[in-house]
């Protein structure tokens, strides 16, 4: 009698791992849909800006039709008369902002640098923590402590010895007259410099704590010097970043409000290009009379400030972007 030898299937080897589930989703439609949110994402962004831009557009429109482009060339700003130029707002807008960022990047960097380079390690959070604890403070503060301490201080130990100092000097004269009472360009040009520093500071903290180590070690290590390293290694490496953190401030300079609104002074005139004169900026005269302007002219003239400060933003940021590109392009030529 022959016995059959049948070969039984091997035993199934289940793995040790938990048992995996099946997706309801197929893979190929999970990054479809993904997909779709994100660019959904981003046309939704330049929606609300197109409508932003359209908006302002239709609300200026009456001072548009009436005075052209001859608005941003005109000084007078009465509304008894019914006559309306928007030089003095962006000529404060553009002093008050560039003053805040002459100021601001300098101790920004200085800041960065300091925290990166030089700070002990058991300093430098604490100190990191509090300069960004400058950026939670309101901005009204800002302006009220601008008014009530700054601007004495600065009327009696800055403008009042500055003028005994170049009185009859050509120029210089000119630049620091009007009277001594503490409020003008240069008072909420200082202001927003103190609030912009945090943001600035930040990014460029972050930027700079990115940058490789090796190529810093390296540097350090051919006999380079902490300015040689953060001057030719650091800066290169992070020019990127840094120029963002540059415009974010700038940013924010030109977008405050309630801070300059208590220390420039309000004054539509330009009487002199005195740095302590008294004047006004498009977001001051916007927050000062919107709420009070009839329909017609006046709050036509409005919007249509809030539209030339929509165009000077989106001008700094496309001319940050050209530089960028002029800076890689000119580093691709030296390579």
């Amino acid at each position: 009698m022959s016995t059959t030898l049948t070969s039984a299937a091997p035993p199934l080897v289940q793995s040790g791992g938990p048992p995996q589930r099946r997706s309801w989703l197929p893979a190929r439609w999970a990054d479809r849909l993904f997909a779709a949110l994100a660019q959904g994402a981003a046309l939704l962004t330049l929606a609300l800006l197109l409508g932003v831009l359209v908006s302002l557009v239709i609300g200026a429109w009456p001072a548009i039709a009436h005075y052209g482009l001859g608005f941003l060339a005109s000084t007078a700003w009465d509304p008894v008369q019914g006559e309306y130029g928007g030089l003095v707002m962006i000529y404060g807008t553009l002093m008050t902002s560039a003053i805040a960022l002459l100021i601001a990047v300098p101790v920004s960097f200085g800041i960065a640098l300091f925290l990166t380079e030089l700070s002990p390690a058991w300093l430098k959070r604490p100190l990191g923590t509090a300069i960004e604890l400058l950026a939670a403070v309101p901005s009204i503060v800002y302006g009220m402590w601008g008014l009530m301490v700054f601007g004495p201080i600065l009327a009696t130990w800055v403008q009042q010895p500055l003028q005994s100092l170049f009185k009859g000097v050509p120029y210089l004269g000119a630049l620091v007259s009007g009277p001594p009472v503490g409020i003008g360009i240069l008072s909420a040009g200082i202001i927003l410099a103190i609030m912009v520093i945090p943001f600035i500071a930040s990014v460029m903290r972050d930027v700079f704590e990115v940058t490789p180590a090796l190529l810093k070690e390296s540097a350090y290590g051919l006999g380079s010097t902490t300015w040689e390293v953060v001057w030719k290694v650091v800066l290169p490496y992070t020019k990127t970043g840094v120029l963002g953190g540059v415009m974010l401030g700038l940013g924010r300079a030109l977008g405050e409000t309630m801070a300059v609104t208590f220390v420039i002074g309000n004054m539509n005139q330009l009487n002199s290009l005195s740095v302590f004169e008294a004047a006004n900026s498009i977001t001051s005269a916007l927050a000062n009379e919107f709420a009070e302007a009839g329909e017609g002219l006046h709050q036509a003239s409005l919007i249509y400030l809030g539209l030339v400060l929509f165009f000077i933003t989106f001008v700094v940021l496309a001319l940050s972007k050209l530089l960028l590109n002029r800076l890689q392009k000119g580093e691709g030529a030296r390579a």
